[in-house]
Parts: structure tokens; sequence; C-alpha cells
């Protein structure tokens, strides 16, 4: 699996105004769960948000592509001593 543009290629504005957008369907997301040594866990996820295919070639051959993503992070878990006290609502009940 190819992890960028090959050592010494350089990606130019003119590479990125001829590149393909590439529509996508979301097959799996998963996410990634890490234990904070403060005893929180986060979970993190990258989601897809763009893909665009170069005309520019790995030595392989395969071509290069550039993504847009978001990481979504969620902390849960979260030992009571770590948190603030909640806030007071300043909304009025109708």
């Amino acid at each position: 699996m190819s992890r960028g543009a090959p050592p010494g290629m350089r990606i130019t504005q003119k590479d990125l105004a001829e590149a393909a957008d590439l529509d996508f369907s979301e097959e799996e997301e998963h996410w990634n769960t890490y234990k904070l040594s403060d005893g929180a866990t986060l979970k993190v996820k990258l989601v897809l948000r763009g893909v665009k295919r170069l005309e520019k070639y790995n030595p392989d051959g395969t071509p290069l592509y550039l993504i847009q993503s978001q990481n979504v992070v969620r902390a849960v878990g979260i030992p009571e001593e770590l948190k603030a006290k909640a806030k007071e609502s300043t909304f009025k009940p109708v």
C-alpha cells in the first residue's frame, strides 16, 4: 500500500487542478480506541470527505490519491474525579 507521494515527487497546483474528483461510498468506518493514563478512553475515527486521483504515479504504476478527511474524537469512560462541575442551564422552561 502506498503512503503518499514517492520521495522527491512534488505535487503542484496544476496537478491538483487536473486531478479527477472521485465519488465514493462508505463500506466500513472503524473506531480506534485508546486507553489513556488518566483513566479516560478516547475513540478516534477518520471520516473521508473527498478524494482526488492525480495524473501522477508511484514507481509501481499505481496512481496517487489525495484525500480530504475529518478526525472525529470522543472521550468516554472519563473518571468522575476528572470531570468539572456541571453548569446550570441558562434556558428557562416554557
